[in-house]
């Protein structure tokens, strides 16, 4: 054997042991040894596929409905710049993606983007059953949906378990499974090629594991698994300018989809979460130095909530959050994800800098309260407005809607597809400052105060902590 095979062998030894260690341990040899045998010069992914795959699904969802006549596009002045269209026909959309499944009676974990506005769900399994399935919980926040598998009976089916995502390193070996482009179930592989991502654009909660397996459009909602054979995220962005893999891939890791799950599991309809109360910002290298710091890593309080956990343990604005229960954090979006997996009990100590001092903050764990019902109200009226459902404001309405919770007044929790209020630019999470002048201070004013007649339309809103105006004609 020349020395240029030795090389080639003991290389190729070295990443399938890595790869299958209790089957390399089975063979009788130990990492960076040289093959003596060619069945120690065949070990492959295979006996992780095996296991892995049966718990991987294609997920089918479907949205039928009829499309509803647009009264206020009876205006000219209205048809003439939002446009018409065709009303009243009926419409399919259709969206295919990937899933998990992740428990003997059936829960199934996809993307929320999968089945984001969809009705009807189908759950193909990699034996080819196919069963439909309910939509049991959505979470735009983490971009993350809980299935269950319906008419389920005695069939045994596969799943996966959760791994510890806290436990993966830069460049451990890793398998993406999925349904890329629609051409069938397919593995890749590749290693973690960083941890912690954020600034990614994707969910409220950004926290990505990014990998090198290749990952394309349909792999969403698929299985990024580890050497064991766990669960270590679901896959859900890719980087790419051309829509295929670009060898820059994301997913959500194991330990928030577990919090998903766990919700799902007690029967809410929606993810609870620790509420906080306070208002973070990233730190540059100016605000650093302006408190002293010797880099921007952590998370610069800008204002604490009255009343809020955050306010009972004693954190001031201008404090800095470098670490949560000893975890450090990097940013805002850091400490998102951080707090957000520590469940609604107990509490979580926080490394805080202030003064030039690091201290320990304990914080109080507890869901966001409903400081008043929500009444929520649906506008009907021949209006801009018709297809809002609004909201009364509370900590809890806030942090489901990821507006900021120091806001009051009234919010727009949902806007009906093909409704007026879509066709104007009302997106859910805005909060209604006021309408023709007059501050609405509850749901019921705002169904009030666009039930009167009106041509022109004074309309402020704020979204993203902007403040906007506009000015409609027509109603």
């Amino acid at each position: 054997m020349n020395v240029r095979t030795k090389i080639t062998a003991a290389f190729c030894a070295f990443l399938f042991v890595a790869a299958v260690p209790d089957l390399c341990q089975a063979q009788g040899f130990f990492q960076r040894q040289a093959p003596e045998t060619k069945a120690q010069a065949q070990l492959s992914f295979a006996p992780l596929v095996k296991q892995a795959a049966p718990a991987v699904v294609n997920v089918y969802a479907v949205r039928r409905e009829q499309r509803p006549r647009n009264s206020f596009m009876d205006d000219p002045f209205f048809r003439e710049f939002f446009g018409g269209g065709r009303q009243g026909q009926n419409r399919v959309q259709q969206s295919v993606g990937s899933g998990v499944i992740v428990s003997a009676d059936g829960l199934v974990m996809t993307n929320h983007h999968v089945i984001e506005g969809m009705t009807e769900v189908k759950v193909a399994l990699a034996d080819r059953r196919e069963f439909d399935a309910d939509i049991i919980l959505r979470d735009q926040r983490t971009d993350l949906a809980v299935l269950r598998l319906k008419g389920l009976g005695d069939n045994k089916i596969a799943f996966l378990t959760l791994g510890d995502s806290e436990q993966l390193e830069v460049g451990d070996m890793v398998l993406a499974i999925g349904n890329p482009f629609g051409v069938g179930q397919t593995v890749t592989s590749g290693i973690v090629s960083a941890l912690a991502r954020t600034q990614v654009g994707v969910s409220d909660y950004q926290f990505f594991i990014q990998t090198d397996a290749a990952i394309n459009p349909g792999n969403s909602g698929g299985a990024l698994i580890d050497m064991n054979g766990k669960l270590i995220g679901i896959n859900t962005a890719i980087f790419s300018r051309s829509g295929g893999s670009h060898g820059i891939g994301f997913a959500i890791p194991a330990n928030m989809v577990r919090v998903v799950i766990d919700s799902a599991r007690g029967g809410g309809a929606t993810v609870r979460r620790p509420w906080f109360g306070a208002r973070l910002d990233s730190l540059d290298r100016e605000k650093a130095e302006a408190l002293g710091l010797d880099r921007p890593t952590g998370a610069l309080v800008a204002s604490v909530v009255e009343k809020s956990p955050a306010a009972e343990s004693g954190l001031r604005r201008g404090d800095v959050i470098v670490a949560v229960d000893n975890q450090e954090i990097a940013d805002p979006d850091a400490f998102g994800f951080r707090y957000a997996t520590k469940g609604i009990s107990g509490q979580s100590s926080l490394s805080v800098l202030r003064g030039g001092k690091r201290i320990i903050v304990p914080v109080r764990l507890a869901a966001a309260p409903e400081t008043r019902p929500r009444e929520p109200v649906v506008i009907r009226s021949r209006s801009p407005f018709a297809g809002l459902t609004i909201m009364n404001m509370s900590p809890a309405v806030a942090e489901e809607l990821s507006v900021d919770t120091s806001s009051e007044g009234v919010v727009v929790a949902a806007v009906e597809d093909g409704s007026n209020a879509q066709q104007v630019g009302f997106q859910k999470g805005d909060v209604i400052v006021s309408i023709n002048n007059e501050r609405p201070a509850v749901s019921k004013d705002v169904e009030r105060l666009t039930s009167q007649r009106s041509y022109r339309w004074i309309i402020q809103i704020s979204r993203g902590g902007q403040v906007f105006t506009q000015q409609l004609f027509g109603g």
